[in-house]
């Protein structure tokens, strides 16, 4: 059975909450929060440094798997920020939500303004 996005998201954020109190020996995500918010930036912003250059790579291989799962890496420890912060993907699909059918444009100029 397929699962969908939403299937993957919502078990991934049910996964990321079990771990954040969990004992940083019995999990790769519970280091992270034991770890603290500076090593979770940390990470996030390696994570982004590694898509970007996975993408530079990728540019004209026609093979695109190393980014694919550079940003899968990338998307993962931002989940685990926005855990860290009691936040989740729901919380980031709605406000993507709340963007569509606003121009790009508009929307920027609308955060300039807003602080």
């Amino acid at each position: 059975m397929a699962r969908t996005m939403n299937d993957v998201l919502q078990q991934l954020t049910a996964t990321l909450a079990e771990r954040k109190g969990a004992a940083a020996d019995s999990s790769y995500v519970a280091s992270l929060h034991e770890s603290g918010l500076n090593k979770i930036l940390e990470k996030v912003g390696e994570e982004a440094t590694e898509v970007i250059l996975a993408a530079k790579d990728a540019q004209g291989t026609g093979t695109n798997d190393a980014l694919v799962g550079e940003v899968a890496d990338l998307w993962f420890h931002c989940m685990v920020l926005l855990s860290h912060l009691d936040l989740s993907a729901a919380d980031v699909l709605s406000c993507l939500a709340k963007r569509q059918g606003i121009s790009g444009l508009d929307e920027k100029a609308s955060r300039a303004t807003n602080g």
